[in-house]
């Protein structure tokens, strides 16, 4: 289940990142990512070329500019997820994620409106979060991209004494989440909005977090995308230094290619060690609940793949 969505259709293998992660659409995309537009739309630059302002005063040009720049940094709800919580505090690179801001439902509207002031987080990258303040003392574990949320909600229902970090930009989930939290009476989940390398390097202290998860990102299929898969080993530098000893690094992905990716890389890591007494995957834990679009993939003959790594 980043930030680092959009992800394969359902007919393609990467049917249970739709559900899990909202960073990952597959296909051609610049090398920095979009901007987004005031009413969350991506902006590929086609659609806002120069001919569009041909013939506008240079002065009139650049108030339009900026106007359009501090709509995009403008939270479409009063009080909710930010559109570019880091703005340009943070260089930009090469990204693993793609930020979609799809239709929101009323509901999830008002979850946002009401409930990100207590539950919700922009990584902007200006701080640096007291976990232990923030969840009540809970141990605290990361989860990187969570689609609209039903997995996550499930698992921090079963392990209430376990506070779960959710890092998503994918505006639906994240109003989803909240209200599935809200609905069934949990306070052990916060919602983050924005890149999770910038959390995890700017906004956590070192040894912060009691396991990371990374469930279905983005399997960027093509030879020339992958450099934006999430699990690299500079990621795996930056999560070894936020971990805890022993917390684990769970990833789960039904992309063959890149499960053996993670598996090369994680294996290669000296910061970490494989649970699996073979060396391979490990079967699915209990805790990590089977969801709707896995199952679907199950049943077309997809194989999905559990890495566990503990941090040494």
């Amino acid at each position: 289940m980043v930030s680092e969505p959009l992800n394969p259709s359902p007919a393609t293998p990467g049917d249970a990142a739709a559900e899990t992660d909202s960073t990952l659409p597959s296909g051609t995309h610049p090398t920095d990512p979009p901007a987004i537009r005031s009413d969350g739309t991506a902006s590929t630059g086609a659609d806002d070329a120069a001919p569009a302002t041909a013939g506008i005063p240079d002065e009139l040009r650049a108030a339009a500019l900026d106007r359009a720049r501090r709509l995009r940094q403008e939270p479409r709800f009063p009080g909710g997820p930010a559109a570019d919580p880091a703005g340009s505090h943070h260089e930009r690179r090469i990204r693993s994620f793609q930020p979609r801001r799809s239709r929101v439902t009323p509901g999830q509207q008002d979850a946002l409106e009401r409930l990100w002031p207590k539950w919700g987080l922009d990584i902007d990258g200006l701080r640096v979060l007291d976990l232990p303040e923030l969840f009540d003392g809970l141990p605290v574990v990361l989860e990187i991209g969570f689609g609209m949320g039903e997995a996550t909600a499930q698992m921090a229902a079963d392990d209430p004494g376990t506070g779960i970090l959710a890092v998503d930009v994918h505006t639906p989930g994240q109003g989803n989440l909240l209200g599935l939290a809200d609905r069934n009476g949990m306070s052990n989940i916060r919602v983050a909005n924005g890149d999770a390398i910038i959390l995890l390097r700017e906004m956590l202290v070192p040894d912060a977090l009691d396991g990371l998860r990374v469930y279905f990102p983005d399997p960027w299929p093509k030879s020339r995308h992958h450099k934006r898969r999430l699990i690299q080993p500079e990621f795996l530098d930056l999560a070894a230094q936020r971990l805890k000893p022993g917390a684990v690094l769970h990833c789960a992905t039904d992309w063959e290619p890149y499960a053996e990716q993670m598996l090369e890389v994680l294996t290669a890591h000296p910061r970490f060690e494989n649970t699996a007494a073979d060396g391979g995957y490990a079967p699915r834990p209990a805790f990590r609940p089977l969801t709707r679009f896995e199952g679907q993939g199950l049943d077309k003959g997809h194989v999905v793949h559990d890495l566990l790594f503990a941090r040494s």
